[in-house]
């Protein structure tokens, strides 16, 4: 239709190119540019490729603009310049790459003092960036020819689109051997020395996030490449960097040698945990790296371990004395002093070298009482949750963990401790039974006087489950059982009592019972079980409601099908009627008796169907030749010819049952009247779309009255039965049970 009527307008750019003096500014301020740029206007490429127009262009994102230009038009012409100059133009891309004069206009930026101007530094990071990933040979190799490349990132690498672009240079250099040469390169600048040296009291926090952003991104970063490229006989120089011992203590050196600074800490801690990664990120949910991985950057290096254990007590005299921080008024009330993000790191950073299980790290943390002094700050900041995660997780690994191996010599034979010390540490110094019971009993004493439930109380419930758990099934079960049954008597009993009484009530609490009776539950594969409900493994009922999720009726079927809230106030209404399902047990299971001797009476052979007109007297026996001839010749004539519905053909249900409908099984496509008080016209209206017909069947000495109605645009058809009225609420619950599972033709 566009095309149709030539509705597409020619741009005003291809106009405005004709003239001669048209000058850049002019063509950057059509609001088309970037369109028609991008799909590649040979005029307006060509305009753009004039050395002149090209120089412009670089001009405008290396060079701060004008102080008199109005603010809100200041960048206009940076940005627009770094979209042409970024649009993906193979040309552009050529012309900007292959001239070195334009390549040291660009370079020029660097050579500004800092801080560079953060939107210039993007526009120019951004152009680079391109360049490098489309050409990688031609960039690296100018770049190399400047001396005072790396000099310059290091000097800016305050600036976040610095530090971009330098992991860009790790990320986009396709060829592998030309990446490897990047790496060398940047390794004999000693980029990583550079960078370690930024991380530390005297430079800014800057500085030191995005120098320790810089350095953890190269351990991932190196990490992933090698596990994608295994058959590499090359090292990656850089990590090998980072992971040397002298690395790693430099590093520590920087923030323990001299004041104090929080920025400086937490950024070496963030480098540390990065190192002490021991799967990628990828595989997050596994403890371990996929079957077969055996690559030494997935596992802890020695080295590094070596270089923490004697600072182990400079970070465990942060956790007694961290930076000065201001006193903090909250809610609930002043914190003097506050956790503070040093504190919180040192823990993560015990967590992690917890999880690497090795002996001289775990008797060091003993012999200093670091656990003991992280459960201190655990009670004592009952509202912190980003500290009572990691107490948490700390405890769950020592708990299930096992026993660390002895540092060995290599001339000894390896053994290993039958029994965590960090457990018996945990339980006798760190009282760690005691503490909880104690917590556990002040908290309800609180609360019993009117207070709050104290925030970590969630995280000890699952501390305690934790216990329990591993004393009977975990690998350290026996020590742990044995450590709890030499507690002072009383300490014991309190255990006991705590476990068997608080602790299983809140368990009972935090469990959630979406259907509240024994008779309908839920199985494996979230299909309803009729198993334990009474119902025959065999019966029509089981047969249509086994693909039914009870769950899912349970909680959506107000909604779902519009009833009154004065009808069913609130869920407990719905599970009152879905236990009538229940109370059917016995009426159901007369009926299959009945029938046990023969064959099933729902069988094909058994079950046959006369039309309206031949309908027979309900007490008379069934004949089954002469109604399948009878059924043959009906669907001969018009299989689905309007019948004339009478009173007897209104839903109606064994009211024996409990008031539940038996056998009776209704099809989504079945039109169900909303009460048993429906018109006559009403029915008239649906015998165009339905047919009903009606039998007696005879099972011994048993009579059912039964009628099949067929629906000839859903092909579905719905067994009814016939006695009582319902009432108008029942009957519309029921109905709504029924219309959930279809019953195809084919089947009956």
């Amino acid at each position: 239709m566009f095309w149709k009527f030539d509705l597409h307008t020619t741009s005003h750019i291809d106009t405005l190119l004709e003239k001669e003096d048209v000058t850049l500014t002019e063509v950057m301020d059509e609001d088309d540019v970037l369109q028609e740029c991008k799909a590649q206007n040979h005029k307006l490429v060509d305009f753009l490729l004039r050395p002149q127009c090209m120089e412009d262009l670089v001009t405008f994102i290396t060079q701060e603009p004008s102080t008199d230009v109005e603010e809100k038009v200041k960048y206009k012409y940076p940005n627009i310049s770094c979209e042409l100059l970024t649009s993906d133009v193979s040309q552009i891309n050529d012309r900007l790459g292959e001239d070195e004069k334009l390549l040291m206009k660009l370079y020029s930026f660097l050579q500004n003092e800092p801080p560079l101007n953060p939107l210039l530094a993007s526009f120019f990071s951004k152009v680079l960036s391109i360049l490098i990933g489309r050409k990688p040979e031609q960039i690296v190799d100018f770049l190399r020819k400047q001396e005072d490349f790396v000099d310059l990132m290091i000097k800016h690498i305050g600036t976040s689109a610095i530090m971009d672009l330098l992991l860009r240079m790790l990320t986009c250099i396709e060829p592998q051997q030309l990446r490897q040469d990047v790496l060398n390169w940047l390794n004999e600048e000693k980029v990583i020395q550079r960078l370690v040296e930024m991380i530390q009291p005297s430079q800014d926090e800057d500085r030191h996030s995005n120098a320790s952003q810089s350095l953890c991104e190269i351990i991932r970063l190196s990490r992933d490449q090698m596990f994608q490229v295994q058959g590499s006989s090359e090292p990656d120089p850089l990590l090998s960097t980072l992971e040397k011992q002298e690395t790693v203590e430099q590093l520590l050196s920087n923030i323990f040698d001299k004041e104090k600074n929080e920025s400086a800490i937490v950024s070496v801690i963030q480098i540390l945990l990065t190192l002490f990664e021991t799967r990628r990120p990828a595989f997050e949910g596994h403890m371990e790296c996929p079957p077969g991985m055996s690559h030494p950057s997935f596992s802890v290096n020695h080295s590094i371990l070596e270089a923490v254990r004697p600072r182990l007590k400079d970070f465990h005299q942060l956790l007694l004395e961290p930076p000065k921080k201001n006193m903090m008024k909250t809610t609930w009330g002043v914190l003097d002093p506050p956790v503070g993000n040093t504190r919180l790191n040192v823990v993560r950073l015990v967590a992690s070298l917890l999880q690497s299980n090795t002996h001289s790290i775990n008797t060091e943390l003993i012999n200093l009482n670091t656990l003991g002094v992280i459960l201190d700050m655990y009670f004592k900041y009952i509202w912190n949750n980003f500290l009572h995660i990691q107490v948490e997780i700390c405890t769950a690994m020592i708990l299930a963990m096992p026993p660390a191996p002895i540092d060995i010599q290599p001339d000894t034979e390896a053994e290993h401790v039958k029994e965590s010390i960090l457990i018996k540490h945990l339980f006798q110094k760190c009282q760690f039974i005691q503490r909880i019971i104690d917590a556990w009993s002040s908290n309800e004493k609180e609360q019993a006087e009117g207070g709050r439930r104290r925030g970590y109380m969630g995280h000890l419930t699952r501390i305690a489950n934790s216990i329990v758990h591993n004393c009977d099934k975990g690998p350290n079960g026996p020590q742990i059982q044995q450590l709890i049954s030499e507690l002072p008597a009383e300490d014991r009993e309190k255990w006991e009592s705590f476990i068997s009484g608080q602790l299983a009530d809140t368990n009972k609490r935090n469990t959630v019972d979406l259907v509240n009776t024994h008779h309908i539950h839920s199985s494996s594969d979230d299909e309803v079980d009729f198993k334990e409900s009474g119902f025959h493994q065999d019966s029509s009922l089981q047969q249509a409601f086994s693909d039914y999720q009870m769950q899912q009726m349970t909680s959506n079927f107000i909604e779902q099908f519009g009833f009154n809230d004065e009808e069913f106030a609130d869920q407990d209404d719905v599970v009152d009627w879905l236990l009538n399902l229940a109370r059917c047990k016995e009426k159901i299971q007369q009926f299959e008796d009945a029938g046990s001797d023969e064959d099933d009476i729902w069988d094909e052979k058994d079950v046959t169907f006369a039309p309206e007109a031949q309908r027979r007297p309900s007490s008379g026996s069934t004949d089954s030749e002469e109604s399948t001839d009878s059924e043959e010749e009906d669907v001969k004539r018009d299989q689905f010819e309007a019948s004339n519905p009478s009173n007897d053909d209104r839903m109606e249900v064994d009211t024996d049952c409990d008031g539940w409908l038996g056998t009776s099984v209704a099809s989504p496509a079945a039109s169900a009247p909303s009460d048993c008080g429906s018109s006559k016209a009403e029915e008239e209206a649906s015998s165009s779309e339905h047919r009903s017909i009606t039998e007696t069947v005879i099972n011994g000495s048993m009579k059912e009255t039964v009628s099949l109605t067929v629906d000839a645009k859903t092909e579905t058809a719905v067994f009814k039965r016939f006695e009582n009225h319902l009432h108008t609420k029942e009957l519309r619950f029921r109905l709504m049970v029924m219309r959930v599972v279809p019953v195809p033709v084919g089947i009956l």
